[in-house]
């Protein structure tokens, strides 16, 4: 597979405090690489640096041979290539549906409209939300309004899809609805860095798993070593702290 991502020495600050330093990960056109640790350790910083949302002291980010850089005149275009979806969904209360989907390809791309009408359905339903395409956010249900911000980040054609604790704010049952739309993406090669705290959605889902703690990455690896065999003491405690789902 060819690299689609590459992460070299990077190192994000906030005036004197650091929340990583040299940080360095490559990832793969179709891989799936979900990032876990405890909560504060900067991983969803981390993400955000990745398509320019959060600016970096040191280091380079390349998004498909493009430097990723925040102050630069191309930034909104490396972003199109970096889809990025929230815990908070961020849906336009105002717009339906439909209306959300439909917004970037027309503003940013100034695609046509009965494509990008037909696409968006195409996409609804593919995720089992055609028939709420005129319902506004306000009348979903959590899971229905993840499922909806992913279809509006894949609308756009990105290269990466970024998705930063996207079930956190889930029921159980809500989070299973996500997690098949994710799993039926890897399933199809797209390209993703996931930021969870759901360590069975994280098994299920990954090529390979990384644990940031202190501003550094402690171990990575494929989901069957890293749960089952873990190398150092600090990623065995943080998985301890998880046996309570198994």
């Amino acid at each position: 597979m060819d690299e689609i991502l590459r992460v070299e020495n990077i190192s994000k600050r906030y005036e004197d405090i650091t929340v990583f330093e040299n940080l360095n990960l490559s990832v793969k056109k179709g891989e799936v690489v979900v990032i876990v640790g405890p909560s504060g350790c900067g991983k969803s910083t981390f993400l955000r640096c990745l398509n320019g949302l959060e600016d970096i002291q040191d280091g380079q980010i390349t998004l498909d041979g493009q430097v990723v850089d925040a102050s630069s005149g191309n930034i909104g275009k490396i972003r199109e290539k970096a889809g990025m979806v929230f815990q908070s969904y961020d849906l336009f209360p105002h717009l339906t549906v439909l209306q959300n989907l439909m917004l970037a390809p027309l503003k940013v791309k100034k695609s046509n409209k009965k494509e990008v009408e037909k696409e968006a359905r195409a996409l609804l339903d593919k995720v089992g939300l055609l028939l709420k395409k005129d319902s506004f956010p306000r009348q979903l249900s959590g899971g229905q309004k993840q499922r909806v911000a992913i279809v509006r980040a894949l609308i756009m054609h990105p290269e990466v899809l970024l998705l930063d604790e996207i079930t956190a704010a889930l029921d159980p049952e809500m989070v299973r609805e996500v997690l098949d739309v994710v799993l039926c993406l890897a399933k199809e090669g797209r390209t993703m860095v996931i930021v969870t705290h759901e360590m069975q959605f994280a098994r299920a889902v990954a090529d390979r798993m990384v644990f940031i703690d202190n501003g550094r990455i402690v171990e990575e690896g494929e989901p069957s070593e890293f749960f089952g065999n873990p190398k150092t003491d600090r990623l065995k405690a943080f998985l301890q702290t998880f046996s309570y789902e198994a």
